[in-house]
């Protein structure tokens, strides 16, 4: 072998072992991660249902990953604030964003101009759902969903009810009760959903919908009578109060449902390491038993999931903002 060969051969060897060693270089950096708290930013304030499940959760995240989650609230323009803080955020895994119907589905078919790309984010799971419960307020005889149906076409137009805002889950929900029993009721749009529930209680309005932690209370005081969980199942929490679908309305099923995305790019290998940690948390026996006691359900594990989960509810609520006409800018 001439010296010319020998040196080529020398090059070549070096460079395998080097191409060799990247993916256990690799695989070694993977098996660090996470080496430090990862924040989790929810697109509302403190207090809500959004945020109780976030943290709930995130504290079992946090121990299936031996490390803190760190929640960073950051409410604002139905969660477009938040989603636009996880696409500008580096794509280690560190930064998650709990996601919600709005800043992964509606926003987009709500806002002409939106600030980031939901399909962009990069998908890790479903977390959690708590169905809404609709509730009623000064309707003589009305006692389930159909009593409110014949009362709303006997009277079109004279009953309303209320929401946290145009383009909320409740006004949404609404929207969909509307779309699936062919009624004519007037939105009255509030600052936040604790106002609209705050209103009915007072007689302003005259129907009001939430997650089921928010009206049960009031339902128990007797200031809000509870016609119907929006959802296939009953919960654990009323198991008197029948559903939707029981009471012939199997479209109408509304949640607040949340799912952890990160940041576009973000690695295949930190999001197996997230989504293993997210179902090792929710099979926990006390973290199970303590979102039952709310009303608050865990949703199947994985990207697939997520995704099949993301087209349904695209499909869903397309019609029903198309049917309301509903926009934000």
């Amino acid at each position: 072998m001439t010296q010319v060969k020998r040196r080529r051969a020398l090059a070549f060897l070096a460079l395998s072992g080097i191409a060799a060693a990247v993916p256990q270089m690799a695989h070694a950096a993977d098996a660090t991660y996470p080496d430090k708290p990862i924040r989790v930013i929810i697109p509302f304030g403190a207090g809500g249902i959004t945020d109780v499940a976030g943290r709930l959760i995130g504290q079992y995240l946090g121990e299936a990953l031996s490390q803190q989650i760190v929640i960073d609230n950051r409410p604002g323009a139905g969660g477009s604030i938040a989603a636009q803080a996880i696409t500008s955020a580096t794509p280690d895994g560190y930064t998650l964003l709990l996601g919600t119907v709005g800043t992964q589905v509606v926003n987009k078919m709500l806002y002409r101009k939106l600030n980031y790309d939901p399909a962009a984010l990069t998908p890790i799971s479903l977390v959690s759902n708590s169905p809404y419960v609709l509730a009623v307020h000064g309707i003589d005889g009305v006692e389930d969903l159909q009593g409110l149906i014949r009362y709303a076409k006997a009277h079109p137009g004279r009953l309303n009810f209320g929401s946290a805002g145009n383009g909320s889950s409740p006004h949404l929900g609404i929207e969909l009760f509307k779309l699936s029993s062919q009624t004519d009721i007037v939105h009255i749009p509030f600052k936040s959903g604790a106002e609209a529930v705050n209103a009915a209680v007072g007689g302003q309005v005259n129907i009001v919908i939430d997650a089921l932690p928010v009206i049960e209370p009031q339902a128990k005081a007797g200031r809000l009578k509870m016609l119907a969980i929006a959802a296939a199942e009953r919960s654990p929490v009323t198991p008197d109060l029948k559903t939707s679908a029981e009471q012939g309305l199997p479209q109408f099923q509304i949640g607040s449902w949340n799912a952890l995305v990160a940041p576009p790019g973000t690695p295949a290998a930190q999001v197996e390491v997230l989504n293993k940690a997210l179902a090792r948390a929710l099979k926990r026996p006390e973290l199970v038993s303590r979102l039952a006691a709310m009303g608050i359900e865990p949703l199947p594990t994985g990207v697939a999931a997520y995704q099949q989960h993301i087209a349904s509810e695209t499909a869903k609520w397309a019609k029903v903002i198309q049917a309301a006409g509903t926009k934000l800018d």
